[in-house]
């Protein structure tokens, strides 16, 4: 899915900020493009969950990225929100909303999936709206078990992923 528009502080140069930790230069966001994520993100929460799917920060071009079903009421508040700072806005096929009930249901089956010998390492709603990735060591046979128990049209993206070690102490 393609489409999308940016708000009219993207039209002016904007100088990446940074932050000294020793002696390392790390790029930063700026405050005021903080404060309007927090509240992008907030608003699209509370009151646009039907078309609100994520955020991210783009620091070395001072922008925040916000993925959405297209919606006139939520471009509208973006709109409102952004003020004088760059917010480009993307098109997405699935809200957070969606993906978070996709995501809660798979974490809610795994037991089962275990116990029937389906292997799943990761299971994680993406920002962009896109889906929720599904990450296992054999990935083949994960998309056809899941896939023939929650059907073709469920917004899953299978990746090949090892199983999670936790790093030792």
């Amino acid at each position: 899915m393609t489409g999308g528009w940016s708000t009219p502080g993207c039209e002016f140069a904007r100088t990446p900020a940074t932050v000294t930790m020793g002696r390392h230069e790390l790029p930063a966001t700026p405050p005021d493009l903080e404060a309007v994520m927090a509240r992008l993100d907030a608003g699209g929460r509370a009151e646009h969950a039907g078309s609100y799917a994520g955020l991210e920060v783009d620091q070395a071009n001072v922008r925040a990225i916000v993925h959405r079903v297209p919606d006139a009421a939520f471009d509208d508040f973006v709109r409102q929100v952004a003020g004088e700072t760059c917010v480009v806005v993307r098109d997405a096929r699935h809200s957070l909303r969606e993906l978070a009930t996709w995501h809660d249901r798979l974490v809610g089956d795994l037991p089962g999936w275990t116990a029937h010998g389906v292997a799943i390492s990761t299971v994680a709603a993406r920002h962009d709206g896109a889906g929720v990735e599904v990450g296992a060591p054999d990935v083949e046979r994960v998309r056809r078990e899941l896939l023939e128990r929650y059907g073709s049209a469920a917004p899953l993206i299978f990746v090949t992923e090892g199983p999670v070690r936790p790093l030792p102490s």
